[in-house]
């Protein structure tokens, strides 16, 4: 991570790679701070490694998926302590008011002699058995949701990696933009100049001149447009990283070559469909439904489970005898729900649905992704091809433009033609660079489908 300081003094110490491409960001720097009346503007060479290290660190989705993901192994945690016996211990004291004894019905009332106060003190203890799979395929929804939380992050973590380098890529797109258009406003300007020494010795009317005069307005509103749109997308991958958003951030073009793809597409699809992060979710989803099933079919079987006890307590209830008395017990209990044979069917089928419907997610999911890796792979081998041909049009577009001004300027030609080639040369310029960009952005889309970024 390189921070570049803007002095106001030539000769800034960049790369030699990128002296040309660092020069164009520091002047959109320079025209900035002084609109906004600052004297210094700074720069952050970014590479595409310290974005995503960046990007992971700042974003909100992702520490929303840790906090999920840890309360998922909390619950986890406490869902395995239902297999531990569940022990409690009891304390009771209070006031015994006056018992009252009839003789005879409800006549002759008497009032034996009884303590004033009575204790109890009693320890209970009750081991689960069997639940009929309850425990246990609850420990597995636990174990499911710290895998999907976890699954989760990874896809969030995929889909965020991807948009930065959307919006990466769009940065270097705007930069070099900005670099062609000035380089052509300046041989505009140069060509006005031209014009302006021909009128004057009468070779050509005014009218050249105001129109030249008119594409070069055009030309300049362009760039400005282009240079707000640069400080938008740095302001936006500044906020999205957590950073100043006014540091203009300048992206490492050594990271931006073009790429190609190794193995073939079935060799890909193969591998996206086996390690795609939506793809392994919409699977374990269906494991989720599928063990909701289980947990509500549990409640047709019976449960068993082993309880002991001991109570001491005074008085003795029977006699009223201001002793303690000592009693335990130890023992198997068994119980079956009988209402959930009619009351646990709807709940049954609609779990079963449930599954259906995941299964349906996941048949979903794996359409998106044959198509969007079908898509990232053609639009791949279309943007090389494509990055092939305009430079090759490039050429021939400079080509034609020198032609056409060594014509124009001959007046062996119009105005006219002269203009239609300059905006030939410059249109040739700006869809190679986002063909460039293109090669690398569907590169992209394929690493993330096939689980790697």
């Amino acid at each position: 991570m390189t921070y570049l300081k803007n002095t106001g003094r030539p000769g800034l110490p960049v790369c030699r790679a990128l002296r040309g491409f660092a020069v164009s960001v520091l002047s959109i720097a320079v025209s900035a701070g002084l609109a906004s009346g600052q004297e210094r503007t700074d720069t952050l060479m970014l590479t595409v490694e310290e974005m995503f290290r960046m990007g992971m660190e700042a974003s909100l989705v992702l520490k929303a998926d840790s906090l999920n993901h840890q309360m998922a192994v909390q619950g986890l945690k406490s869902t395995r302590l239902a297999q531990a016996p569940d022990v409690q211990v009891g304390l009771t004291g209070g006031y015994l008011g006056q018992p009252v004894v009839f003789l005879h019905g409800l006549s002759d009332a008497t009032l034996p002699e009884s303590p004033d106060w009575s204790q109890n003190y009693s320890i209970d203890v009750n081991q689960p058995v069997y639940q009929g799979g309850r425990i246990r395929n609850s420990i597995r929804r636990s174990e499911t949701e710290v895998k999907i939380a976890g699954l989760q992050t990874s896809a969030d973590a995929s889909d965020i990696k991807l948009s930065l380098m959307e919006q990466y890529l769009n940065l270097f797109c705007l930069y070099k933009e900005y670099d062609v258009m000035r380089q052509n406003i300046s041989e505009s300007e140069r060509r006005l100049q031209d014009i302006i020494r021909m009128k004057e010795e009468g070779l050509i009317t005014n009218n050249d001149v105001l129109r030249s005069e008119l594409q070069l307005s055009n030309d300049r509103i362009s760039l400005r447009q282009t240079h707000n749109s640069i400080l938008l997308a740095s302001q936006r991958l500044d906020i999205l990283l957590g950073l100043d958003e006014g540091l203009f951030i300048v992206p490492d073009t050594s990271a931006l070559r073009p790429v190609m793809l190794p193995g073939s597409y079935e060799s890909c699809l193969m591998e996206a469909c086996e390690a795609d992060p939506s793809l392994r979710l919409a699977r374990e989803r269906i494991v989720l439904a599928e063990n909701e099933v289980k947990i509500a079919q549990a409640d047709w079987l019976p449960t068993v489970s082993l309880y002991a006890g001991n109570t001491l307590a005074r008085p003795i209830t029977r006699t009223m005898a201001d002793m303690f008395s000592n009693s335990w017990s130890i023992g198997l209990s068994i119980s079956y729900p009988i209402s959930s044979l009619y009351r646990n069917r709807s709940i049954v089928t609609q779990r079963k649905q449930n599954v259906s419907l995941s299964v349906n997610a996941r048949d979903r999911a794996l359409q998106s992704l044959r198509m969007e890796v079908r898509d990232a792979w053609l639009r791949h081998e279309e943007s090389v091809e494509q990055v092939k041909t305009l430079e090759l049009s490039v050429l021939q577009a400079k080509e034609n433009y020198r032609i056409m001004q060594n014509r124009y300027f001959e007046q062996l030609s119009i105005l006219t033609d002269l203009l239609d080639a300059n905006s030939v040369m410059l249109d040739a310029e700006l869809q190679l660079t986002r063909a460039r960009t293109r090669v690398i952005y569907n590169y992209y889309r394929l690493q993330k489908a096939c689980g790697r970024l």
